[in-house]
């Protein structure tokens, strides 16, 4: 009986959350309209400690919230294996339009119970001294010929905010993800490549499309190899992501179009920053000394080598960390100074993107790739548009459609199976009428009896038109079998 209700329930639930998913917009944002950054929706709130030992614990494959002010330190705790390497990001958000200086940073690192540092990154503002996110990550590698840091047990996770004292003295949000990275079945090699195909290819084909970038890593929108176009106002960050398989080079170059309101006399320096983060939100490359007098103008990343494991290896930071597949991260910032010099009106971006070189077989991971491979999913998305919230929405809306119909097709074929099996019993009651043999009840009583073998109506909602009565029902008058008094068609028999 609760089962039957139980799926009628996930019936009607898989439906109301099929048009609740439906209903979702395709981009939360219009071309050129100003957003802030957008915190991952399932990132749990979390408050680091200044003592390690008091740190709350971070778990792999999660995202966390958090704020830090000038000069504060945060702790937190993290358990790690022997064999898998970890990283943990964090991006920090300083509030629109604030203030920040060469100096303000953000630095995160990993300690080990001796206190020894593992590895540590710095999110910094560069020379485009803008509020905007910045982001970074510390590692815990297994090396082997590296003492330190390889031990199972307690890791601490440190950040650490230092602000220059003309900056403002507002708290940052941070966004935290804490990734693991199996080990390999078999050694790979340790040799860093030496060199790569530097020219830039040719600009994509299919002419300019547009896409709108997303507010955050969470709803980067997905690019593929082309040409974008996007608007993007003074002061906004917009973020996309392209999917990169093993073997394959990425390329970037962005386009800031002609201002409309004229040449200007006075110019922007750092007018544009452009930066790149791999699958863990490690800072890859930046860009933005772009001088915009009014004229379009164009910059581009430093040609980087393609994706291999070995990557690693290498002394330049640039290169080691193109160390696995997935999905690299744009972040693209037009400044504040434009409104002053230009207009506040959004002005013309373009994206092109390069994806050169066929995808190979990755390392043979121990376990789960995770987020450091290219699916077919991805590459879908990529061509749709889908940021990772869209695309996460529409695998839950085909598993809660599949889950709506299978229930749907039971209760159907269940109510279908109930009614027909009462059609049999009430053409077999309204047969020529006997007297029962001695011991043997009525044939009314001998309906009841099999009537309550069946389940009953409340497992299917009210009973009306089901053949079950009310409480205390009238008996039906002579000559007029069960009409309109709950044995429905095929009640019993009329009286003598």
């Amino acid at each position: 009986m609760k089962r039957q209700r139980g799926r009628g329930r996930v019936t009607l639930a898989a439906m109301a959350a099929m048009c609740a998913v439906a209903a979702l917009p395709g981009q939360a944002r219009a071309a050129g309209e100003p957003s802030p950054y957008t915190f991952d929706d399932e990132a749990k709130r979390v408050q680091g400690t200044p003592v390690n030992s008091n740190g709350p614990e971070l778990t792999a494959g999660s995202t966390y919230r958090d704020s830090i002010k000038p000069g504060e330190k945060r702790y937190y705790r993290i358990d790690l294996d022997a064999t898998s390497n970890a990283y943990v990001s964090a991006v920090a958000v300083p509030e629109h339009g604030r203030k920040v200086a060469y100096a303000d940073k953000l630095a995160v690192s990993i300690e080990d119970r001796s206190g020894s540092e593992c590895s540590d990154g710095e999110a910094d503002f560069g020379s485009a001294l803008y509020a905007r996110p910045v982001a970074d990550y510390a590692t815990r590698r297994i090396e082997r010929d590296r003492s330190s840091c390889q031990e199972a047990g307690a890791y601490y996770v440190l950040l650490e905010r230092t602000s220059d004292a003309a900056s403002g003295s507002e708290p940052w949000d941070v966004e935290i993800r804490f990734v693991s990275e199996p080990e390999l079945k078999e050694a790979e090699p340790t040799a860093a490549p030496e060199s790569w195909e530097s020219a830039s290819p040719a600009a994509p084909g299919g002419g300019p499309q547009k896409r709108a970038g997303g507010a955050g890593f969470h709803d980067a929108t997905s690019l593929e190899q082309g040409e974008w176009q996007d608007a993007i106002a003074p002061g906004q960050t917009l973020f996309y992501r392209v999917p990169v398989d093993w073997g394959q080079q990425l390329f970037v170059s962005a386009d800031l179009g002609n201002s409309p309101e004229g040449d200007s006399l006075q110019g922007v320096g750092n007018a544009l920053a452009v930066a790149l983060h791999n699958p863990a939100r490690g800072l890859v490359d930046e860009e933005s000394s772009v001088y915009y007098d009014g004229k379009q103008k164009s910059m581009a990343l430093d040609p980087l080598p393609p994706v291999a494991y070995e990557n690693r290896y290498d002394s330049d930071s640039s290169v080691a960390a193109m160390r696995f597949a997935g999905w690299y991260y744009l972040s693209v910032t037009l400044s504040p100074e434009m409104a002053k010099a230009f207009s506040e009106k959004p002005m013309p971006l373009t994206l092109r993107v390069n994806v050169t070189g066929q995808a190979e077989a990755g390392p043979a991971y121990d376990g789960p790739a995770g987020d450091f491979q290219v699916t077919d999913d991805d590459r879908a998305a990529a061509d749709s548009g889908k940021n990772a919230d869209a695309a996460e929405k529409s695998g839950t809306m085909v598993v809660v459609a599949a889950a709506g119909i299978g229930a749907g097709t039971v209760l159907v074929l269940g109510l279908g199976a109930w009614t027909l099996l009462a059609r049999r019993r009430g053409g077999a009651a309204q047969g020529p009428a006997s007297v029962p043999a001695q011991g043997q009840a009525p044939a009314a009583h001998q309906a009841h009896a099999a009537r309550a073998q069946d389940p009953p109506a409340a497992a299917y909602g009210p009973a009306t038109g089901y053949g079950y009565p009310p409480a205390q029902s009238p008996q039906p008058p002579q000559g007029r079998p069960g009409q309109g008094h709950g044995y429905g068609q095929y009640g019993p028999p009329p009286g003598r």
